[in-house]
């Protein structure tokens, strides 16, 4: 038996914060009943049902991959442009965690697994993100100083957890910069707010996992071990 909310995250139809919303308005029915109960118990043999669609317990996928640039991170686009999915064939209902930019490259992961999903997007689990970012001119050390201790964004302060110099050009620089944040443009408002606009970015790293042996537009599965390190970040 489980709860009701981590029948549906698992069925990879939502998260469990999403399955939680649906279930308190209404639109869940389990063998045909309508539940708003949130510590209502179900098994595997309970249908499930969500605006008429009846759930299954598919087997879970996990895939790494390494995003390229002009490519949406979602499971469908109107203007018909690359999607992230476009990438990786599978038969399942897999979608990406989080989001990048879409001129953003770099580590994604996509699954149908809503719990783990709900882990690694949930942000008291302050998993950590590293970027590489190509920025206009070079930061002075007192600039350097205000990003490191921190900054107050949209009402929110952040504090990357390192920042570092990789390179410094005649009119541009790299940095790596590794932050827990998980909110749109988060980089490139970091860096706006020390005046020096994000030319290029790239996530490199997303906790322990990153990039090695992939090409752009390439993606891998997760291993088992992988999957049970990333669990364990909760």
């Amino acid at each position: 038996m489980q709860r009701l909310q981590k029948r549906i995250a698992n069925s990879g139809y939502t998260s469990r914060r999403k399955a939680e919303k649906l279930i308190q308005e209404g639109k869940v029915k389990v063998n045909g009943k309508i539940i708003t109960n949130l510590g209502f118990q179900v098994n595997d043999k309970d249908d499930v049902e969500i605006d008429k669609v009846h759930l299954s317990t598919e087997e879970k996928e996990y895939y790494l991959l390494y995003k390229p640039e002009k490519t949406i991170t979602t499971v469908k686009d109107d203007k018909n442009r690359k999607i992230v999915l476009d990438y990786v064939p599978s038969k399942k209902r897999i979608y990406p965690v989080g989001r990048l930019d879409y001129d953003t490259t770099g580590i994604l992961i996509l699954t149908n697994d809503g719990e783990l999903s709900n882990i690694l997007m949930h942000p008291s689990h302050e998993i950590e993100k590293t970027y590489l970012a190509k920025v206009q001119g070079f930061l002075n050390p007192e600039e350097m100083q205000k990003l490191k201790s921190g900054m107050i964004i949209e009402g929110r302060k952040i504090i990357p957890k390192r920042v570092k110099l990789k390179k410094k050009n005649n009119q541009t620089s790299n940095y790596e910069i590794t932050i827990t944040e998980g909110r749109n443009h988060i980089v490139k408002k970091i860096f706006n707010q020390v005046n020096h606009p994000v030319i290029k970015l790239k996530r490199t790293a997303y906790a322990f996992l990153n990039l090695e042996g992939l090409k752009k537009g390439e993606y891998r599965k997760l291993t088992m071990k992988e999957v049970k390190k990333l669990y364990s970040l909760k």
